[in-house]
């Protein structure tokens, strides 16, 4: 059984994006693991591990466009399933 179960990754368009300030703020605020954030301060990518992605989806929204967006279930992928 896996600690977090959704494997979130989407992009974010938008004005003034910060790397760090977003990495800070999904570690502080969201539970899970494998957090990446790159990109630049027009346009960033996501890749984190949560049981929650929809709050992750959520905020993220509020930053930008949100597109691109993948939520697969590593669980099922565990047990030879699609994700």
């Amino acid at each position: 059984m896996l600690e977090f179960r959704y494997d979130t990754q989407l992009l974010i368009e938008g004005k003034d994006l910060d790397e760090s300030k977003l990495r800070e703020y999904i570690t502080n605020n969201f539970k899970g693991d494998c957090l990446l954030v790159v990109g630049d301060d027009e346009l960033l990518k996501i890749h984190f591990h949560t049981n929650e992605p929809w709050d992750v989806l959520k905020y993220c929204s509020t930053l930008g466009e949100i597109y691109d967006i993948v939520v697969e279930d590593m669980d099922r992928q565990e047990r030879g399933l699609k994700g």
